[in-house]
């Protein structure tokens, strides 16, 4: 339905069909954007799934060595050893743009690049399954690592995909339909100000032309008299 606060003028008119090819334009891009939003965003959902799979797998596995290791030792042998840590990790935040979205990039490194730094205790009063527990947590740190990168990643892309989704449905069921129902109203009305116009100077001419000949019927009448 047209606005009526739309002034049926060629200029007007100009003005809705450069909104509406604006429109149009930008409704193509936004749903192209919205699509391949999807796309990534069902390939991170799948990654992620993988990685909470691996992340949960580690995180029991890791459980069940320390529930056998404490089995294995004294409650006091146990906090000992795990007391203080000796190694350490410095996480550096950076991210990335994707299809207009700044997602997290997590970058870590140790204070030392040697694998043996992550025992903090000695081997001697100690039982391996102490020392598997330890292991599998560090190597499960990178996976836990990219599992937060993906998961923000996944929240952050499903926000952008709504927001596009709302552009697209404004443009699509909205906007668009505003702009071609004013460009036909003022189309309407110019053409049937158009008709007026026409159907207005067919009289002033039938007038003259009555008029003219009104006026030579009189000269000719004087013209007669006179003979």
């Amino acid at each position: 339905m047209a606005s009526t606060q739309v002034n049926p003028t060629r200029m007007e008119l100009t003005r809705q069909k450069s909104k509406l090819k604006t429109a149009v334009k930008g409704h193509k891009l936004l749903k192209d954007k919205r699509d391949e939003l999807m796309r990534q965003f069902l390939d991170l959902v799948r990654e992620n799934m993988e990685l909470r799979l691996k992340v949960e797998a580690g995180i029991k596995s890791s459980n069940i060595n320390f529930v056998i290791a404490k089995a294995g030792m004294s409650e006091q042998i146990l906090n000992t050893a795990l007391m203080a840590p000796k190694q350490e990790v410095y996480l550096e935040t950076d991210k990335r743009n994707v299809m207009s979205v700044d997602v997290p990039v997590f970058e870590y490194k140790t204070r030392t690049a040697d694998a043996n730094d992550i025992y903090s205790y000695g081997f001697a009063f100690t039982s391996s399954d102490l020392d598997g527990a330890v292991k599998s947590l560090a190597d499960i740190l990178p996976d836990m690592l990219k599992l937060a990168e993906t998961e923000k990643a996944c929240q952050l892309m499903s926000a952008e995909i709504e927001k596009t989704r709302r552009r697209v449905n404004a443009l699509e069921h909205v906007i668009i339909p505003e702009a071609q129902a004013n460009i036909k109203y003022i189309t309407m009305k110019l053409d049937e100000n158009e008709r007026s116009t026409q159907i207005r100077l067919l009289k002033v001419k039938d007038m003259m032309l009555e008029d003219t000949h009104q006026f030579k019927e009189k000269a000719r009448e004087r013209a007669l008299e006179k003979a």
